[in-house]
């Protein structure tokens, strides 16, 4: 029997309340080149649940970068805060597409910055997949509108 976040119809909720796309570096499901995962927000290791609330919807990267980690230093600040509880809080609090077009995302706050770093997700392989989506028309994910950037 497999795990219950590797269920169809645990993974297709986690991923239908996505929107299908990953709830931290916004990368849509539809183009990704691996399969995306059902990733525990708080590890079970470090006393997490198997519950939907505690699930979110992840492509490889960010969950093999994001791994057991619910923190991560501030970049600005070097303060240790929180990684982007994305089950609680709206990732446009946190988050914004910045002024370059949208290829990169900027982190409006310490668990932003945090997030942003220590999942690295402006790394280049990111930066160039935004850029060929967005010449496609398909970039930023319609959820987050295109003129919600940071000026």
């Amino acid at each position: 029997m497999p795990r219950y976040q590797n269920r169809p119809d645990v993974r297709k909720a986690v991923a239908d309340r996505a929107n299908n796309c990953c709830e931290y570096c916004r990368c849509t499901a539809t183009v990704s080149l691996s399969a995306f995962e059902v990733e525990h927000i708080n590890p079970i290791k470090l006393g997490g649940l198997n519950t939907l609330d505690n699930f979110a919807w992840s492509c490889r990267f960010c969950n093999a970068a994001k791994n057991a980690a619910t923190t991560a230093p501030d970049p600005q600040s070097e303060e240790l805060v929180l990684l982007f509880p994305s089950r609680e809080q709206s990732w446009r609090d946190h988050f914004a597409w910045d002024n370059d077009g949208g290829l990169t995302i900027a982190g409006l706050s310490a668990t932003g910055r945090a997030t942003v770093s220590c999942l690295q997700l402006n790394r280049a392989e990111f930066v160039n997949l935004r850029r060929l989506l967005k010449a496609d028309g398909k970039h930023p994910p319609l959820d987050t509108p295109p003129d919600e950037v940071i000026p």
